[in-house]
């Protein structure tokens, strides 16, 4: 990026411990690339305390969001969507995320998994709070809850997306934006054989680091910095610059975290 050009990674574990050993170096090499806007979702409880440190020590830079991920749905998922509520209730945060429904490690509690979705995107629209959707294997499943979710107050970011052009389309009818990462880089990855039929006001990047490292460092520890090359990649799909998908998916950030 030549220009003091924004880019907003709308979804980024910093907490996790991968990067441990390097966090605050990794956290540079990001904002020195041009990435200094980072949104973080929750796992779960454990991982609360961890983003308010991250949060105190870049105040400027990192925004939170609160939620239960579908994969740690368990047994004890009411203690966790309790907490979940009570977190919400008592400071500000960006969104509630990352919820939703996951099919591809596990089954069994699917009904436990549509209860917390549903219970999660309830408390968003109380706080007029954006979502943030995780989906794996399961699109008809969340499409399902949308469906009877559907208002002017659910909106939010379907992370990660990886689905086909049609879901695509039915994501954004529930005015949900589509989260880009790594995945628009890899040959068998296939968004991006039709994103460029998607008005780019739909579309937000984002890292998912430190997981699914787009081209070249796919299959390593993925950073805020590489999203630089997921836009890189957007911008040839689009056929615009660098700087202008970065300007456009931080004002589209905007739209829907409010900051």
């Amino acid at each position: 990026m030549k220009t003091k050009t924004i880019l907003t990674d709308t979804h980024t574990h910093l907490y996790s411990e991968e990067f441990d050993q390097d966090r605050n170096e990794m956290i540079q090499r990001a904002i020195d690339a041009g990435v200094s806007r980072f949104f973080i979702p929750a796992i779960d409880s454990t991982c609360t305390e961890s983003m308010y440190d991250l949060e105190k020590k870049h105040p400027e830079n990192v925004f939170l969001m609160m939620g239960l991920h579908p994969n740690y749905v368990k047994d004890n998922y009411e203690e966790e969507l309790e907490h979940v509520a009570n977190e919400l209730a008592k400071r500000k945060f960006y969104a509630v995320g990352e919820i939703g429904i996951d099919l591809y490690w596990d089954k069994t509690h699917l009904p436990q998994q549509q209860i917390a979705f549903r219970q999660q995107i309830q408390l968003a629209k109380q706080y007029k709070l954006p979502i943030v959707i995780h989906c794996r294997e399961a699109f008809d499943e969340i499409f399902e809850i949308l469906e009877e979710e559907k208002s002017e107050d659910l909106f939010g970011i379907f992370h990660c997306f990886s689905g086909t052009y049609e879901q695509a389309l039915q994501a954004i009818s529930y005015n949900m934006k589509l989260g880009i990462g790594g995945v628009v880089t890899f040959k068998n990855g296939k968004i991006d054989q039709f994103l460029n039929q998607i008005d780019l006001k739909h579309i937000v990047l984002e890292t998912d680091s430190p997981y699914l490292a787009p081209i070249p460092f796919r299959g390593k520890r993925n950073e805020s910095s590489y999203l630089i090359n997921v836009a890189a990649k957007l911008a040839q799909i689009y056929n615009l610059s660098e700087e202008e998908i970065a300007s456009i998916t931080t004002e589209n950030s905007k739209v829907i975290f409010g900051i």
